[in-house]
């Protein structure tokens, strides 16, 4: 990739595109970058003789990552210095209700980001994935008009919700009188009945309870009971450049949260901020 190519792919990302078509120059030597190109890349299309690839902003990341030694001493600089921490985030108490997370889940997706679950202290709890969502069954609209914000994350983040927040949805349910939406809401779980007791069982083992930083991310409020399979990923403010384009790497994510040694909530820190920090400081 030139130079000139990549600054024009950065700034084109920093301008709010989310994936790139680049076209595959061949070389006068038969075409040897061209077979290169092919043997790295599995996202190759044809278009009226010409071929293209498609380039994500992890693309970019990760050829940046693969030259990072070219960019010394800014690698070693923590994400905090580097002023590429977003305080602009898409938070929701853990008792809210689930639905008035549903406009913040639809701007995530637009971001390709998360919503934070957030305790009343700030303590960051979780996060509930718009594509994650998006793998639920037809309970999860249910469940969303009866569950707050928190237990709507532990819902559809335990490889199927856990038998406590069934039944309590169907409580809830009942004490709203909507007989109908129960009916159907009690057919649909029983159908998957023993594996969501399995995975209720599964899920309150305390080893589950850590985050992927080694620490522990849950509050008092935080219930046993709603330990995630799925994570979120966090990093610190302190946390070195390098590390934190590792991760995303490592994890196929496109932005990690920032936490505080006590699990406060500082902020969001994007690919497209990493990609932002880079040009400002003269790649």
């Amino acid at each position: 990739m030139e130079m000139g190519g990549l600054l024009e792919a950065i700034d084109l990302i920093l301008q709010g595109a989310q994936n790139l078509v680049v076209p595959i120059l061949q070389t006068k030597r038969g075409g040897t970058l061209r077979r290169k190109q092919q043997q790295k890349s599995s996202t190759i299309n044809s278009h009226n003789g010409a071929e293209f690839c498609w380039l994500t902003q992890e693309d970019v990341i990760r050829f940046l990552l693969s030259s990072i030694g070219l960019f010394t001493p800014l690698p070693a600089r923590s994400i905090d210095a580097l002023d590429i921490i977003s305080s602009d985030v898409l938070a929701i108490d853990y008792y809210s209700p689930a639905s008035s997370a549903v406009e913040a889940v639809s701007k995530s997706l637009a971001q390709q980001t998360s919503v934070a679950i957030v305790d009343s202290d700030g303590t960051f709890v979780g996060e509930i994935s718009p594509f994650t969502l998006a793998c639920c069954d037809e309970t999860v609209a249910t469940a969303i008009t009866a569950l707050s914000a928190g237990e709507l994350m532990a819902y559809i983040d335990c490889g199927g919700p856990p038998e406590d927040l069934v039944r309590l949805v169907k409580t809830m349910l009942k004490e709203k009188n909507l007989e109908k939406l129960l009916q159907e809401f009690t057919i649909l779980t029983s159908l998957t009945g023993d594996v969501l007791a399995s995975s209720s069982s599964d899920e309150e083992s305390p080893a589950r309870s850590l985050t992927r930083s080694g620490k522990y991310a849950r509050s008092p409020s935080y219930s046993a009971r709603f330990v995630r399979k799925a994570e979120a990923i966090v990093c610190h403010p302190n946390s070195s450049l390098i590390a934190v384009m590792i991760q995303a790497i490592a994890h196929r994510v496109n932005y990690l949260w920032v936490i505080e040694d006590d699990c406060s909530l500082v902020g969001i820190v994007t690919l497209s901020n990493i990609l932002k920090g880079n040009m400002k400081l003269g790649l």
